[in-house]
């Protein structure tokens, strides 16, 4: 009784797979496109494919019937994975040729107007207008490399051998000893080195520091300033970046300073500025989030040439003095376009960047 009603089997199976033998290369074959033809073999040889589905009732078929089927489906199998690659580089050959006859190109014609129009990177903005700035005070624009010699990113600023930023968990470093500068500082030693007072000089360029979080990016933007001449005092650095804020954040600005330490100037001072979103550093109210409810942001580090940056970059510290401020480009840009995180700006996300 059951070899009557599993003999059928086998022949019915093999109907199909002949049937399908000689119905998959007229598919292929009118294929037109390469996506038409992987959707005729996914039809074949995909998980619900029709080859698929003999398979899954072999299950069903005596052990004596099975091997026969079997071999008959891998063999299939192998004509069909055959056919499929010979039309698809036949295909591909077709359309190399298409390319190859078709009317050549004509590469003077005018590119088509597009209204997807580009504009700089909010950082190149806020570098453009910072550069404006001092420009209009007088100082000169100059650069500096950035791999730098470690005398010159940190022994001839005053940095003590053990000072916490030359530690190599700071900065990054090449195998031959330079390191990549940690700060735009080192265009004040080259200034110094080559030209000799008076002179007015920023330096705005990239940086790299091994930081990185909301506030802080491996690389980064900053804008050294320095001016050396005689009689050079605080107050004329107050009065340079009382002038600069105003010139930045609008008429009114007020600025406070505050001590603070660096090895390169002496005395040293953080700069604040009276918070530009609320407006509010006359101490009548809270403040906002942004400033922290101090009414006071913080936007750069300055202070007087210590003598022994002018006596190892050869300036006579008994006839000079000066004054240095270097300050952070996106730090200055995520206050002017209300950015949380720094590393929106290095992203390169188009909605971001299309809200500038």
């Amino acid at each position: 009784m059951s070899q009557g009603a599993t003999t059928p089997a086998q022949p019915n199976l093999f109907e199909s797979l002949e049937a399908l033998s000689k119905d998959f290369s007229r598919r292929f074959e009118a294929a037109a496109t390469e996506q038409v033809l992987r959707e005729e073999n996914a039809k074949i040889l995909g998980k619900k494919g029709e080859l698929t589905q003999v398979l899954k009732q072999l299950g069903s078929v005596p052990g004596d019937q099975r091997k026969a089927i079997g071999e008959r489906v891998n063999a299939l199998r192998k004509e069909v994975e055959e056919a499929f690659s010979a039309r698809l580089a036949a295909l591909a050959r077709a359309k190399r040729e298409a390319d190859l006859k078709a009317p050549p190109f004509d590469l003077t014609l005018p590119a088509r107007e597009s209204s997807l129009l580009g504009h700089r990177h909010p950082i190149t903005r806020m570098r453009e207008e910072l550069i404006t700035i001092f420009r209009s005070m007088g100082f000169a624009v100059h650069d500096g490399p950035d791999v730098e010699l470690e005398a010159n990113n940190f022994t001839r600023l005053g940095f003590p051998p053990d000072h916490p930023a030359t530690d190599m968990q700071d900065s990054f470093w090449t195998t031959s000893g330079h390191v990549l500068r940690t700060h735009t500082s080192n265009v004040q030693v080259h200034g110094m080195m080559k030209q000799k007072p008076p002179m007015a000089f920023i330096a705005p360029g990239a940086c790299y520091r091994r930081d990185d979080d909301v506030t802080h990016s491996p690389m980064f933007h900053q804008i050294e300033g320095f001016l050396v001449d005689e009689k050079v005092t605080l107050t004329h650095l107050r009065g340079v970046l009382s002038e600069f804020a105003v010139r930045l954040y609008g008429s009114g600005t007020k600025v406070r300073f505050r001590a603070s330490y660096f090895p390169f100037v002496e005395p040293g001072a953080e700069v604040d500025v009276a918070c530009v979103f609320c407006k509010r550093a006359d101490g009548t109210r809270a403040g906002c989030n942004i400033c922290k409810h101090t009414g006071w942001i913080e936007i750069l580090g300055c202070g007087m040439i210590d003598p022994r940056v002018f006596e190892a970059c050869g300036i006579d510290s008994e006839r000079y003095t000066g004054f240095a401020f270097g300050m952070g480009i996106e730090r200055v840009a995520m206050l002017r376009y209300d950015i949380p995180d720094i590393r929106l700006l290095f992203e390169n996300d188009p909605r971001f960047l299309a809200q500038f």
